[in-house]
């Protein structure tokens, strides 16, 4: 590269965030040493605190700083709901666009025996556990709708009709002001399968 092994370093570091190439990391490091170092200091201090503060509730798995994460201290949410993500940014998702009031259990992942996720790997065994001790009235699966995702969603379905609990699936299919001639096959045939009588 011929440049400083410190810049080197800098550059190779952000390149673990997804998305940022060889250009877009030295892109990046440029501009915080070149306009904006206070930045910089500030991205760094609040990363290493993050790093070490940052951890998972213990009783949905969510991202937190506290024991319990703040939906699931929250009296006020429906205990008899509960919705299952694959992801942190999924519950972000679903506070943002909805008025849900219930709790959520967060996968971290979803199962995919190719790449060696198995059940245990997405904390099923806890989620089994709560559904024994305190079975909610309803799980409601939020997958995505990807072949790992429909495995994990058909998997989650099994475990929740074991214990009696009411299973329903988030919908998929055309989005909103979106065009039928643009939307691809499988959206348009789940989209179809999944009708509602109106």
């Amino acid at each position: 590269m011929g440049s400083e092994p410190l810049l080197e370093q800098l550059i190779e570091a952000l390149r673990c965030l997804p998305g940022v190439g060889p250009k877009s990391a030295q892109r990046m490091a440029l501009h915080l040493l070149e306009r904006d170092r206070e930045g910089g200091r500030q991205l760094s201090a609040t990363l290493v605190a993050a790093m070490e503060r940052i951890g998972r509730c213990k009783l949905c798995r969510n991202l937190t700083e506290q024991e319990l994460c703040r939906i699931c201290a929250n009296e006020q949410r429906d205990a008899s709901l509960l919705c299952v993500v694959e992801s942190p940014g999924d519950v972000l998702a679903i506070e943002q666009a909805t008025g849900y009031r219930g709790r959520y259990f967060v996968l971290m992942g979803r199962l995919s025996p190719l790449d060696g996720i198995g059940p245990a790997d997405l904390g099923l065994d806890e989620l089994a556990q709560r559904l024994e001790s305190a079975p909610p009235r309803e799980i409601i699966i939020a997958t995505n709708p990807t072949v790992e995702g429909e495995a994990t969603a058909y998997y989650l379905q099994r475990m929740a009709q074991k214990q009696g609990v009411t299973v329903s699936r988030i919908a998929h299919g055309v989005p909103l002001g979106g065009e039928l001639e643009f939307t691809d096959q499988s959206t348009i045939a789940h989209a179809f399968s999944s009708r509602q009588v109106v």
